[in-house]
Formats: C-alpha cells, structure tokens, sequence
C-alpha cells in the first residue's frame, strides 16, 4: 500500500502542515504554543470551561491542557479556579489580558489561513468543508453506537 493513497495518513499530513502554517503566527510572534492557543481560543469563546471540557475540545489530554493551562496562568491570559461541584475539576477562565490577547491575535491567525483558501478553487473549498463536516458526523455516529454496544 502506498501512503500517499492512505486516506488516514493524508488527512494527517494535510492538517499538520495547515496546523504549522498558523503555529508561524500565534507561536513565533506572541510566544504562543499550539497548546496554548488551543485553549486561549476556547477560552475567549466561553468564557469559561472545566479541565474536563477543554480536554474534549481540545483533543489535548489531561496532561497537556493542565501544562498549557498553567503557561497561560504565568503570562495571565486565564486564570485557574476548583469547581464549585466537583473540587477535583478546575475551571479555566480567560482574563481581560487573555482576551486582548486572542482579539489582537486571532484576526492575524484567520488571515493566514485564509491565505492558504485562496489557493484553493471555491468548489474546492466547499467539497473540503462538506467533507469535514461528513467526517466529522460519521466518526460522531460511530462513538455514539460504541457506547450504546454492550
């Protein structure tokens, strides 16, 4: 089997290589890792999430998101508090410094990756967003009906 035929690998690639064109901007000029800016940006869309949420958005492990979360605490972006319902949960929320933060960062971050689009033909562009969201749906129905299997 070749890999260039192996979807698995493909998407892999592709996305890395998407990824590493957006780490250029938030992590060489604002010093953010992509961890980090995985968080800031969920952060400053709710406002607020649990260990346990940003690890599912994320796909970050506990590990990770509590190392990022931390590095993010140091440069006051968010800010760190116990659930008031399970002390074992922490909440994460995004302070006024983090939020200046990703309202100055993310529009540089959006511009980029629309760079990349524009290389791309607008029906290609549909068919990529149609096809992520059908990924995305499929791998969604499959977790569900895992759950359900005894």
């Amino acid at each position: 089997m070749q890999l260039d035929s192996f979807f698995p690998y493909r998407l892999a690639v592709a996305a890395e290589a998407f990824s590493q064109t957006l780490v250029d901007v938030y992590c060489r000029t604002y010093g953010l890792s992509r961890e980090e800016w995985r968080l800031l940006f969920l952060l400053a869309n709710a406002g607020s999430l649990t260990s346990l949420e940003l690890a599912q958005k994320t796909s970050l492990d506990k590990v990770q998101v509590s190392r990022a979360a931390q590095k993010l605490e140091d440069k006051s972006l968010i800010r760190r508090t116990t659930s008031d319902t399970d002390r074992r949960l922490r909440v994460y929320h995004c302070t006024s410094e983090g939020q200046k933060t990703f309202e100055t960062v993310f529009p540089k971050v959006q511009a980029r990756a629309e760079e990349v689009f524009g290389l791309m033909t607008d029906s290609d562009r549909a068919a990529l967003d149609q096809g992520l969201r059908a990924l995305t749906q499929a791998m969604s129905e499959r977790e569900t009906s895992e759950q359900v299997q005894p």
